[in-house]
């Protein structure tokens, strides 16, 4: 099989990686990639989110299959272009990829499919905005403000927060920018995020995993786009996930096609497991980051026919997945300065050991140097969480960037036996 990846950060690197094991893979590339892509597949200098040059590149690899890792792409309607040059495609197309672009549709879809999520208000207008505002947070008995870029935002669109100048302060750039609003009610305990292949009707569950979405230890300081994770969760019986399966995702999957837009690809729900039981925080419509490089470290199924499979509409024929016993923790170093604006352009040494995954970085001179915010993942696996932990962590070491940081303390609760439902 011929394959195309689409992305640049650590979760395509992961996605190349995985198949790159497969026997089944006999040409492997990436487009546009990063610094560490280009050692595991041919890379391509192409525009990840124009359909026409995506498409003439599928056509001239001579590609079987192409993958679309991020989520701008998939709502640019980058997937439909490909499908439509005969070429299969694991992505959703551009309406199904609304569960992630508009948390507005996606909440509506929830509505009709009777999937239990958030309380929420869009708002459009800064006349709008305070009255708003009032009926959430604090001002209406909540812990916190919940506000939300309505479209798509890396992950970093969000603002939890106690204090209603901040909350108002974020919605109001937001508008200003020509963004509509989310308001949500919020909700209480511990979050996961279960990735699921999908084909129509047809839903396989990956691992659960959980990531850490802000930037400091002890879930503090902003929001990011994921700065560490870990897969499986000890604390989550298989029971929940079923029911997060059968009650959530199977029956969106199913909404999706009554409405003439089925899915394809690879649905991810994030849901907070609260004292009611599990609650959608939102969808997104791709393999989420950092949890991807978890997850796919503990797969020991071949990934390209799995993917095929979705793609072509036959995953209700594939084998059941088979996964490796322990555990994975994945976790980020960052550059100087993120979530903000990132230092970029400084050496970086150390970073070509096992299970360091490369995301923003490239070449320049000859030499590894930043190119992004989230620099690279190192991904470590053990019998248990402690070792996973501490496979992961001892990578450090060895890596060097001036200015950067990343959190000491992914999967550290969960590996003391702290969280309970």
């Amino acid at each position: 099989m011929r394959v195309l990846v689409i992305g640049s950060g650590a979760r395509e690197y992961a996605l190349l990686a995985a198949l790159r094991r497969d026997p089944a893979v006999q040409y492997l590339a990436v487009a546009p990639g990063n610094a560490g892509t280009a050692a595991i597949a041919d890379q391509h200098d192409v525009d990840g989110g124009s359909p026409d040059e995506v498409t003439a590149l599928a056509r001239r690899l001579n590609v079987d299959l192409v993958v679309i890792g991020p989520e701008g792409p998939l709502v640019l309607g980058v997937a439909d272009a490909v499908r439509e040059a005969g070429i299969a495609c694991f992505g959703p197309s551009k309406e199904a990829a609304r569960i992630e672009g508009s948390k507005a549709f996606a909440k509506d879809v929830m509505g009709a499919a009777g999937v239990r999520t958030a309380a929420s208000e869009t708002v459009d207008s800064p006349a709008l905005l305070d009255a708003a505002l009032d009926r959430f947070g604090p001002a209406a008995g909540q812990p916190a403000w919940v506000v939300k870029d309505d479209g798509l935002a890396a992950g970093k669109g969000v603002v939890v927060t106690a204090d209603r100048d901040t909350a108002r302060a974020h919605a109001a750039e937001l508008l200003d920018d020509g963004h509509p609003v989310l308001l949500e009610s919020f909700l209480d305990g511990p979050e996961v995020s279960l990735f699921c292949l999908v084909d129509g009707a047809t839903v396989v569950p990956l691992l659960p995993a959980q990531d850490f979405k802000r930037v400091g230890d002890g879930d503090t300081g902003l929001n990011t786009g994921g700065m560490g994770a870990y897969s499986p969760l000890p604390w989550l019986p298989a029971s929940v996930t079923a029911g997060i399966v059968a009650q959530v995702v199977a029956p969106v999957a199913a909404e999706l096609v009554a409405r003439g837009c089925p899915f394809s690809g690879l649905l991810y729900a994030g849901l907070a497991i609260t004292s009611a039981g599990p609650a959608v925080v939102e969808f997104n419509c791709r393999f989420g980051d950092p949890e991807t490089q978890a997850v796919l470290a503990l797969l020991d199924t071949p990934i390209a026919g799995v993917l095929y499979a979705t793609a072509t509409g036959t995953l209700a024929e594939a084998e059941p997945l088979r996964w490796k016993d322990g555990f994975a923790v994945a976790v980020v170093l960052a550059a100087e300065n993120y979530p903000g604006r990132p230092r970029t352009g400084d050496v970086l040494t150390g970073a070509d050991g096992e299970g360091v995954l490369h995301a923003g970085t490239a070449l320049r001179d000859g030499q590894l140097v930043s190119a992004g915010g989230r620099v690279l993942t190192v991904v470590g696996t053990g019998p248990d969480l402690t070792e996973a932990r501490a496979a992961a962590y001892q990578q450090f070491d060895r890596i060097v960037l001036s200015g950067s940081h990343f959190r000491s303390d992914i999967a550290l609760v969960a590996a003391e036996g702290r969280i309970s439902l």
